[in-house]
């Protein structure tokens, strides 16, 4: 069973839209959640869709479901009060739903569009292999570290530096024993799931992605987002 969690739980205020969250913004004539959901629903392998969203904003996603047919979506559940419990709620809906033995998860953003196909499949291929997937792009700068006082600390070899991306991927079982011993122990608020297993000394496996797989968080991306789509949709004779 390979299922998808996409949490759209936040409303990004990085992205100064005052009117409704960035996830429903129109892009290219569909909200960017659209965008999101249709990759994992027309994907052979994925056998369902948990999609996490702020609970005022319920019925409008369940309107988009019935609107674009995405049939897969199984259940539309509140988010928390930071990303990681969005997730945890999605994953606890996901167990409910599903039961948690040989079940593959796909954590996704809403707002990261520009995934393709091979990169779902490639997920599940390395999760029922090596345990886990974390979807990256190399690096084409070069990154810094800094210290309290923003001070460069230390400067990486670009070389073995990548960026951690989306799907990050995972066996239903180890990544809610994982949760719920973070939330136990007070962490509710880790910046991603990759972060979350690694905190607790569990083994990533890493599976390289495009650096056009990027997340929608400000006006700008936004812009690049819908000149790449436009772009993909030149380029496909669509």
């Amino acid at each position: 069973m390979n299922i998808a969690v996409i949490f759209a739980g936040g409303f990004g205020q990085r992205m100064h839209n005052q009117d409704k969250p960035k996830q429903f913004l129109i892009a290219n004539g569909k909200p960017i959640i659209v965008h999101t959901a249709e990759i994992f629903n027309e994907h052979p392998e994925i056998d369902g869709i948990i999609v996490v969203c702020i609970r005022d904003w319920i019925p409008y996603m369940e309107r988009l479901v019935q609107q674009y047919g995405l049939h897969k979506v199984k259940k539309i559940v509140p988010g928390g009060i930071s990303g990681q419990m969005s997730i945890y709620c999605g994953l606890k809906v996901t167990a409910e739903i599903y039961g948690k033995e040989n079940v593959v998860t796909l954590i996704h953003d809403g707002v990261r569009p520009l995934i393709d196909q091979k990169i779902i499949t490639d997920n599940i291929a390395a999760v029922r292999a090596c345990g886990s997937a974390i979807t990256c792009a190399p690096t084409t700068e070069t990154f810094i570290l800094v210290n309290d006082d923003y001070e460069i600390s230390d400067v990486p070899d670009r070389s073995l530096s990548w960026v951690a991306k989306a799907p990050q991927s995972f066996w239903l079982k180890d990544v809610l024993e994982v949760q719920e011993k973070a939330i136990s122990e007070g962490y509710t608020n880790v910046i991603d799931t990759c972060t979350l297993m690694w905190m607790y000394g569990r083994k990533l496996h890493l599976i390289k992605g495009s650096g056009y797989n990027m997340k929608i968080t400000t006006p700008e991306d936004f812009q690049i987002f819908q000149a790449l789509y436009e772009s993909k949709e030149t380029l496909c004779g669509k």
